[in-house]
């Protein structure tokens, strides 16, 4: 209500009060939304890192953000400073910056609408296809399972690589790491451990470490051409990403492939390569002034691999019973597996598997060496049909090693000593696989079996790769009870091992010498 020029006091009067009411009544209503936040300064930016002021309580680990969003976790908590590592592109910021508190820790996207996707640790897309559709964020940093929440191993996990499912077998839940030096063939054992999952009901996680774009664009369009996509994330993060991207990024694959594992799946991460992240992790320490250790890196570098792999776990049945299983693969420099940094992962994982360059310039591919590698978990893991064949072909092989390089003396060797070299020869042929192409566990056995009973033996050598296929094609003439057995637990009868040893004399006929003629 307005008041006019004509208007009479008493009107006037009322409309005053009528006013002042409506103001007294909205002062008593209204309730301050006052939050206090702190805001901080930018003292220096070096590469990588940022030293901050005026944010007396800051937790470490919190999440803090400078101009146009760029992100940084707390990790130095000094009394006058603290130490920032930078999550983005950090080279607009200057000293005087202002920066801000979040409340929060680092998370990342997770849920269904990860599949098929490469992120970056952020969870920011990289692959074009628009936004990533999450259900939930979850921390990268959390606690490994207790031990009482966990069952043991026991579930192979079958890479379709013969000479690992049969002598260094991989169980759900268990963590292998793949070590040997550059170009022997590391990423090739996981992306076709990847591609051996289509079947198998699994879940995979790729993580891509500080690797250059092209070896990564070749593993996504690998996959992809595979149809692994399907079931499979790429974390990645590019050698020339800030350095705080590559030391987080297996934190965040792991939280991704912890909710497909709480969720009752089975799961297989890869971190290719865990050399780069402890460089990056040594970077970071250097810059922030952390006192260096042994060969430069600090002293909690064991703890930041250890509080990673430890999260690979087999969940017991009541939590669901789902699995995590952790392929992390280390570089090593002359062949040297003593050095500090493979020393702590062998020594936090469950087992090794070895590639040996001597074995890899040999056309031996892939170039595992069984002396140097092993699982310990074991024949636990592994189906019982392997357990049957892959005791006699591990001692074979080591005998053909250590006879091998007598004979390269020129010693003349007696009839027992040919035929252990030659039949570890044969075992050596058929433990050659070319890559992208995982085998079927029947076939696997068929030709295992056909090894541990001596059928390649008369093979000629130069024929071998032919007779395995041949083989391996026939393995779908066993039938298909027997079939089933082998997929299973079950142990390998009698009557089964007769059955396959008889296809495989039969195909292998084909091949055998023809005798001479008698004159």
């Amino acid at each position: 209500m307005k008041a006019s020029p004509n208007m009479q006091p008493e009107s006037l009067q009322n409309v005053f009060d009528s006013a002042f009411t409506e103001i007294s009544q909205m002062r008593e209503s209204f309730t301050p939304q006052l939050t206090s936040r702190e805001v901080g300064t930018i003292i220096s930016v070096a590469t990588g890192i940022a030293k901050v002021s005026g944010l007396p309580c800051v937790g470490f680990d919190e999440l803090v953000t400078f101009p146009d969003n760029v992100l940084g976790i707390a990790f130095n908590l000094d009394a006058d400073e603290i130490g920032v590592v930078l999550l983005g592109e950090y080279w607009h910021l200057h000293a005087g910056d202002e920066v801000r508190r979040t409340g929060r820790v680092m998370d990342v996207n997770v849920g269904d609408g990860l599949l098929g996707r490469v992120i970056d640790p952020l969870g920011r897309p990289l692959d074009g296809n628009g936004p990533v559709a999450a259900s939930r964020r979850l921390p990268i940093e959390r606690y490994a399972a207790p031990i009482m929440d966990r069952d043991p191993v026991t579930v192979p996990l079958q890479t379709g690589i013969k000479v690992i499912d049969a002598l260094i077998p991989v169980g759900r839940g268990q963590r292998e790491l793949i070590l040997g030096d550059r170009q022997t063939g590391k990423t090739t054992i996981a992306i076709d451990t990847i591609l051996n999952q289509c079947d198998q009901q699994v879940v995979c996680v790729y993580c891509a470490i500080g690797q250059r774009a092209s070896a990564v664009a070749k593993a996504v369009a690998t996959l992809r051409e595979k149809r692994a996509m399907d079931y499979t994330v790429i974390v990645v993060t590019e050698g020339n990403d800030p350095p705080g991207l590559a030391y987080i990024a297996p934190y965040a694959a792991t939280s991704i492939a912890e909710f497909f594992m709480e969720a009752g799946r089975d799961v297989l991460i890869v971190y290719d390569d865990l050399t780069h992240h402890a460089r990056a992790y040594r970077e970071l320490s250097l810059l922030l002034r952390r006192p260096p250790g042994r060969e430069a890196f600090p002293g909690d570098i064991f703890y930041i691999h250890s509080r990673l792999l430890e999260r690979a776990t087999h969940l017991r049945k009541e939590l669901g019973g789902g699995s995590l299983t952790a392929l992390p693969i280390i570089e090593t420099e002359a062949q040297n597996i003593s050095a500090y940094i493979p020393t702590n992962l062998i020594s936090i994982t469950d087992g090794q598997i070895y590639l040996s360059p001597s074995l890899f310039e040999l056309g031996v591919l892939p170039a595992v060496d069984v002396g140097k590698s092993v699982s310990r978990v074991g024949g636990k893991a592994q189906r019982a049909a392997y357990r049957a064949v892959a005791g006699d072909l591990k001692l074979g092989y080591a005998q053909f090693e250590e006879l091998e390089t007598f004979s390269r003396f020129g010693a003349r060797l007696d009839e027992d000593t040919r035929k252990i070299i030659e039949h570890g020869r044969r075992i050596r042929a058929c433990l050659k696989q070319p890559e992208l192409s995982p085998v079927p566990v029947i076939a696997q056995i068929a030709v295992l079996l056909a090894l541990s009973a001596e059928l390649f033996d008369r093979v000629p050598l130069d024929r071998m790769l032919e007779a395995e296929t041949a083989l391996r094609t026939s393995a779908a003439d066993i039938p298909a009870e027997v079939c089933k057995r082998l997929d299973t637990a079950e142990k390998l009868s009698d009557e089964d091992r007769e059955t396959i040893i008889r296809i495989a004399g039969k195909t292998l006929e084909a091949f055998l010498p023809i005798p001479a003629a008698k004159s």
